[in-house]
């Protein structure tokens, strides 16, 4: 059986800065020594429903580094699917390590059984580190998956939905800025080409833009150049003259210095936790950059797995995620007839929501 080592509301255990200004439900640390598992569970919230967030799999430099990651990416998710008008509430979990050396159908199997303790207030996804294959594992021991492949009743990669959600958040954001809901023309950078950043690049080749391309990994560059011969590779597409700035690899990329040099005027992308501090987008804001929240462009993956637990079809839920356009719109114009940040208009709505949810 599995062994739970702590169980306990955040504020209470941690003094953290994230765990004192965004209290959790609960967080669980996880241990399986027969597997080398190592594992956190954030729940940040159950009021409009089960807890949903995906599983990241990450050779984090310590224990705190991961409860960091944990407690920002599960507020995230709460918010996240307030916006996006699902029922579900807001979690995360995290594996500690390097998915590439120690991640094992056993480990898979043991991490699902914690999540199974947990008797569904916490639903897992695939995120950076996990995918259907691992899904499918975990879901050998628990129902509290989503995101399986469809041989095992699930709605499969999650990716696609993801990027779509992007690229229209993109397009909602050209039409704001341009009066041209497309991107043909425009030069876009794509910062990570991961499943969610290659599927975007596909959609914004088809679109017309211009794409600079960045990551770590030379053969994720290689894929995505075989596939896309007329794309630029840039060491960081930050340091390009972009029209668009598309982070799609982890978060905090946007600092004070990274924002005051940034020559794109739209940042949208799939990264969660895009700005290194809350101050960043007054910054961007002040230089003319709009900034499309994350937690409301790359909410497509989450509206898909929440399909997927009622059943809808893909029809239904392609165009649930097409709709994320009118809600940056939406969002956007809210911002500026009423003269605030898109961040603070995005928390306001999800705050509304999570509100009324919590007095009904």
């Amino acid at each position: 059986m599995p062994q739970i080592l702590e169980h306990a509301t955040a504020t209470t255990v941690f003094d953290r800065e994230d765990a004192s200004e965004h209290p959790h439900e609960q967080v669980i640390f996880c241990e399986d020594a027969a597997t080398g598992l190592q594992a956190i569970i954030g729940i940040h919230s159950t009021v409009r429903g089960p807890a949903l967030g995906g599983t990241r799999f990450y050779p984090y430099p310590d224990q705190g580094a991961a409860l960091t990651d944990v407690l920002r990416l599960s507020r995230g998710m709460t918010y996240k699917a307030a916006v996006a008008g699902v029922d579900l509430g807001g979690g995360k979990a995290v594996i500690i390590g390097d998915p590439n050396r120690i991640k094992t159908p056993g480990l898979l199997r043991a991490y699902g059984r914690f999540i199974d303790t947990l008797g569904g207030r916490y639903i897992s996804a695939g995120d950076v580190g996990t995918n259907t294959a691992d899904l499918d594992i975990i879901g050998e021991v628990t129902n509290h998956v989503v995101g399986r492949s469809a041989r095992t009743g699930g709605s499969g990669d999650s990716a696609p939905m993801t990027a779509l959600g992007v690229f229209q958040s993109m397009r909602a954001a050209a039409d704001s800025i341009w009066r041209a809901p497309s991107l043909a023309g425009r030069t876009v950078g794509v910062e990570g080409l991961g499943k969610v950043g290659t599927e975007l690049v596909a959609l914004l080749h088809a679109d017309g833009a211009r794409i600079v391309v960045a990551d770590v990994d030379p053969d994720a560059v290689r894929r995505v150049r075989d596939r896309f011969p007329d794309v630029s590779v840039a060491a960081h597409v930050l340091g390009a003259d972009l029209d668009v700035y598309a982070p799609c690899a982890l978060g905090g990329t946007l600092t004070t210095d990274t924002a005051s040099t940034l020559t794109a005027r739209i940042v949208c992308g799939a990264a969660n936790n895009q700005l290194w501090t809350p101050d960043v987008e007054q910054i961007l804001t002040d230089r003319g950059v709009v900034w499309v929240p994350d937690y409301v462009a790359n909410a497509g993956g989450l509206i898909q797995v929440a399909g997927e637990l009622r059943r809808a079809s893909a029809e239904r839920i392609r165009t649930e995620v097409d709709a994320i356009y009118d809600t940056v719109s939406s969002l956007l114009e809210q911002s500026r007839t009423e003269s605030i940040l898109p961040g603070r208009a995005a928390d306001r709505i999800a705050e509304e929501r999570i509100w009324s949810a919590r007095g009904a």
